[in-house]
């Protein structure tokens, strides 16, 4: 336990910040497995559907600076790449790369 006061201080703040930023961490996490599900699992019309959904939740997490820009960036070319590979060589080989 901190014994100085602005140490003291920061913890609290630390903790409210942990509590706030939680669920979007959450949010974003469940969001990039299930985008990833569609298109493994060859729902390619529900990916395609859910993808603004996956863009978005991926943008406010780095609006709140809960993730670098390089990271969503990352993010985001991933899931395009895969739903991109899953359209047009099939499913098949998107399973081969998940695994790899």
């Amino acid at each position: 336990m901190p014994v100085i006061q602005s140490a003291k201080k920061q913890m609290r703040q630390a903790l409210k910040r942990r509590e706030r930023n939680a669920p979007h961490r959450n949010e974003l996490k469940t969001v990039f497995k299930k985008q990833m599900k569609y298109i493994t699992d060859g729902k390619l019309e529900e990916a395609v559907k859910f993808m603004p959904t996956a863009f978005s939740v991926i943008d406010m997490c780095l609006k709140r600076n809960l993730i670098h820009k390089n990271n969503a960036a990352n993010k985001k070319s991933r899931l395009a790449l895969a739903l991109s590979k899953a359209q047009k060589g099939g499913v098949k080989a998107e399973k081969a790369e998940a695994k790899a």
